[in-house]
């Protein structure tokens, strides 16, 4: 009876789809994406796939999504500030926060004539979206997957592997080069180039619906909160089950916002269609921007009001304002990182030791963190943290090396070892090209009550400038 309610109410909805009245394009730079259904996230099969993709059946009205992402003339245009990493009027631009995007899309929407989407209140931790407002605005979550599979089942929208002459992603590094590393032949897309940097938009083929760089690039954010799809609420009925949602727009509460799509640094596993990125709502990234939706009809109504997630754990664990260095450090880069912290701040320091270390072989260990990265391993920690003291830290100093554009999994077994609610986490990485990758997404996933500032990736050493690099951002990050 259930499922059949639902299926009830989810015709009904398409029948109000079909009966609503068109709004016109916004401009040719804009394709309308049709409506209809399709299986949102990834089968349990799909390499690379975690816990948080579970599928379920998506229903979505017809949308206007433009073709190219926000270039910084654009931004520039609107704001009068160009916030980027990387400069260039045709560059996306990034390094933007989820407030400043909706608060440009609202911009916009004026200068433009239409009518606004977002209502912004409580300094921005309440956001309410007219959803019948013509106005632009951010994609959904279940709209950029939609668009950006174009009908497709597979990872991605091509049935081939997309490579570096396709995306601009960190080329290197092709979907499932991580366990083929020394035997790259078997693969169907090899490694390529890895150009460091945003290209300018529509440098490459556009996908089946006419969208260009929906993969790489810069990630675009979406309106959702991240959570668990089986939570999700719809503005229609049912569940995130298999009787499907009707337009979904996400959690009403949350910590994280999500971003898709991956971008210039990422590897190929992080571009696939179902992949979830997310970050807190106030942060920016450097490979982080956004494209612009707006509705083609007016057959959804209502209003959808989100709100920060209030964090009763901030009180509870508040400590004595102390602040603890943490890291693991492999080839003794994220070490010297953490040195040089300590040597400025004079905070407390552990370094993280394994039960079983990796082996010091680099071939090796590369084999092994990329093994215990795919099945999602928690490596056991020999080094143990008294939960009094713990409790006296309001500030955690994270440290790691970034391996396969992730964190390595002795991190994971931290963050799901002690209670990080209401404690702030300052991260920080040494790399070898990549910066973060994809590493605060995933301490955003796993210690989603603590605050995450900005963070700190070194290149290798850091060499010369270190000392500089580090005073900054302990500046940048209110440290004294």
């Amino acid at each position: 009876m259930k499922k059949l309610f639902s299926s009830i109410l989810i015709t009904l909805g398409l029948i109000t789809m079909l009966n609503a009245s068109n709004y016109p394009v916004p401009s040719s730079d804009f394709v309308l994406i049709k409506g209809g259904s399709f299986t949102m996230g990834s089968p349990e099969s799909e390499d690379w796939r975690s816990n948080d993709k579970t599928q379920h059946r998506v229903t979505l009205a017809s949308f206007y999504m433009s073709k190219f992402e926000v270039t910084q003339k654009e931004w520039r245009e609107i704001t009068g500030k160009n916030p980027s990493n990387f400069t260039g009027d045709k560059l996306p631009v990034e390094s933007i926060t989820w407030l400043e995007a909706i608060e440009f899309c609202n911009a916009l929407s004026k200068r433009d004539g239409r009518t606004p989407v977002y209502t912004i209140t409580d300094g921005g931790n309440t956001v309410t979206w007219n959803r019948s407002a013509d106005g632009y605005r951010l994609p959904t979550e279940a709209e950029w997957e939609y668009a950006a599979r174009a009908g497709s089942t597979t990872p991605f929208y091509s049935r081939r592997v997309p490579g570096a002459e396709d995306v601009n992603f960190y080329g290197h590094y092709p979907y499932q080069i991580e366990q083929n590393y020394f035997n790259d032949e078997v693969l169907e897309t090899r490694p390529g180039v890895y150009r460091g940097k945003t290209l300018d938009v529509g440098s490459f083929k556009a996908n089946p619906n006419g969208l260009y760089d929906i993969y790489g690039n810069v990630g675009e954010w979406c309106f959702d909160y991240y959570g668990d799809y089986h939570s999700v609420p719809s503005t229609s009925s049912g569940n995130a089950g298999t009787s499907g949602v009707t337009n979904p727009t996400g959690a009403s509460e949350g910590t994280r916002r999500v971003y898709r799509g991956g971008g210039w640094n990422d590897f190929g596993k992080n571009l696939r269609s179902a992949y979830r990125a997310a970050l807190p709502q106030n942060n920016s990234a450097y490979n982080v921007g956004l494209r612009l939706v707006c509705n083609a009809d007016d057959s959804v109504k209502g209003t959808i009001a989100t709100r920060e997630e209030a964090n009763p754990g901030a009180k509870k664990s508040a400590g004595n304002g102390k602040t603890l260095i943490i890291f693991y450090s492999w080839s003794g880069n994220t070490r010297g990182v953490a040195r040089e912290i300590a040597s400025q701040t004079g905070f407390d320091s552990i370094e993280l030791e394994l039960v079983k270390p990796y082996s010091t072989d680099y071939n090796t260990v590369l084999d092994q963190a990329q093994s215990d990265q795919h099945k999602q391993a928690r490596p056991a920690i020999k080094t143990k943290i008294d939960s009094k003291k713990w409790k006296e830290y309001d500030t955690i100093i994270l440290g790691y090396p970034n391996w396969w554009a992730s964190i390595p999994m002795p991190i994971a077994t931290l963050l799901e070892s002690y209670d990080f609610s209401g404690k702030t986490i300052m991260p920080f990485c040494s790399h070898g090209g990549g910066r973060f990758g994809q590493s605060l997404t995933a301490i955003s996933k796993l210690a989603p009550k603590a605050t995450l500032t900005a963070g700190l990736s070194v290149h290798y050493s850091g060499g010369s400038s270190l000392s500089k690099d580090v005073e900054k951002w302990l500046k940048k990050c209110g440290v004294k």
